[in-house]
């Protein structure tokens, strides 16, 4: 089964009164958006799991209408427009032929992220698409146009099918972490520490999606913890193709894996899986950059319980601070919430390895730092740079060095 971050997402969006509801109650087959006449019905976002034949299951999310009023009403248009940077997929809907500055507005913004639109012209039962609103579409940009009635769907399939066709391929293409490095029967050390940021009784989604990868890729997965590590490896059992690692157990297990063996973390897989690797290789040796009274934005993922040592709010910062032995000032924001400042006014952006968020937003969280010119870095990465071991930690992935002020 497909986690929610790896599945395709598409947003429904538009003014309010139009349809957005009985749209993704016609889609999904089910009354799962409540529908009114009165205007401003959803006030939050809704959710849904669906299954589209050629593209597999995508997320549906219906947004609050992007014309509403008041303080409360600014609020809920601020969290329709905070989904643009989660979907791959835009439908915008209208109805009568009407588009004003708010359809214009979310037009504009998919745009500006590349990501594609459909635009559905709901309620053609009681008017008919004009080629002026078609011209008027496709002033404001490139869009497929469906006529369509929700409430009474005739030409679903026409839908479904312009969906699966907009649909861009990379977001359902299913992304390996680990095979492209390991063959048939190859055996994959994964070393999970169990200290006290571990949940209770479970394994973290890294941990658990990359064994599940291993068994997708035919090969052998072999999992412990940092302590039971050497007397692994002097077992005698068959030595591994790749050792992946806890970035937080990174000095302990370099120390015991033989150098010819491939290293790299958890933390590492994703920011391939997920983010943008080479924008990570190119920002990570900024480290050695950073000077006295420097600001650095470390960007988690999710909200989780923060632990005394936790490895985002603590470790981090301690290790960043006793690499370069300067003055460093540091933000963290959790989950997709914004940065408390500029970002023009930090030198370096950590971002997580992403488990919980769909690639494209950690690009989009990416992209304000690498528009800015602001150095990024992922969790693993920067960990390994600062404690000496970046070069073999890339290799698997980068086959060269990469110089940095350790290495000097």
């Amino acid at each position: 089964m497909k986690l929610k971050s790896q599945k395709p997402h598409i947003g429904i969006f538009g003014r309010r009164n139009v349809g957005k509801s009985s749209l993704i109650n016609a889609l999904t087959r089910q009354d799962i958006a409540i529908v009114s006449d009165e205007a401003g019905t959803t006030t939050d976002p809704v959710t849904k799991t669906m299954e589209i034949p050629g593209i597999g299951p995508v997320v549906m999310t219906d947004t609050a209408g992007v014309d509403d009023t008041g303080e409360l009403g600014k609020k809920r248009v601020a969290k329709t427009m905070s989904k643009l940077d989660a979907i791959d997929l835009g439908v915008l809907v209208i109805s009568h032929n009407s588009i004003d500055q708010h359809d214009r507005d979310v037009m504009a913004e998919l745009e500006r992220r590349g990501t594609p639109l459909v635009v559905i012209h709901n309620k053609s039962d009681m008017e008919r698409l004009t080629d002026e609103t078609r011209r008027a579409i496709a002033r404001d940009g490139d869009a497929e146009v469906v006529e369509f009635v929700a409430i009474s769907p005739k030409n679903l399939e026409e839908l479904v099918d312009t969906l699966r066709r907009v649909m861009p391929e990379s977001s359902y293409r299913r992304r390996t972490i680990l095979g492209d490095l390991v063959g048939y029967g190859d055996t994959v050390l994964l070393v999970a520490p169990i200290d006290i940021e571990a949940p209770e009784g479970r394994l973290i989604l890294p941990q658990v999606m990359a064994i599940r990868d291993c068994l997708d890729n035919d090969c052998i997965a072999v999992v412990l913890k940092e302590r039971e590590l050497d007397a692994y490896l002097e077992s005698g059992a068959a030595p591994p193709s790749l050792v992946v690692t806890d970035s937080q157990a990174f000095l302990k297990v370099d120390a015991s894996v033989p150098p010819e063996v491939p290293l790299t973390s958890f933390s590492i897989l994703f920011a391939r899986m997920k983010g943008d690797f080479d924008l990570y290789l190119q920002g990570t040796p900024a480290i050695s950059k950073l000077a006295d009274g420097d600001r650095v934005l470390i960007m988690e993922s999710c909200s989780h319980h923060v632990a005394g040592d936790d490895i985002g709010r603590v470790k981090i910062p301690r290790w960043l601070s006793n690499f370069t032995g300067k003055s460093l000032s540091f933000d963290i924001v959790a989950g997709t919430d914004s940065p408390p400042r500029p970002i023009g006014d930090y030198s370096l952006v950590v971002q997580c390895g992403g488990c919980m968020l769909t690639r494209k937003q950690v690009l989009m969280r990416l992209r304000p730092a690498m528009e800015a010119g602001v150095p990024v870095t992922n969790y693993g990465m920067a960990i390994a740079y600062c404690l000496g071991i970046y070069n073999r930690a890339i290799a698997p992935f980068a086959g060269g060095e990469v110089s940095s002020a350790r290495y000097l």
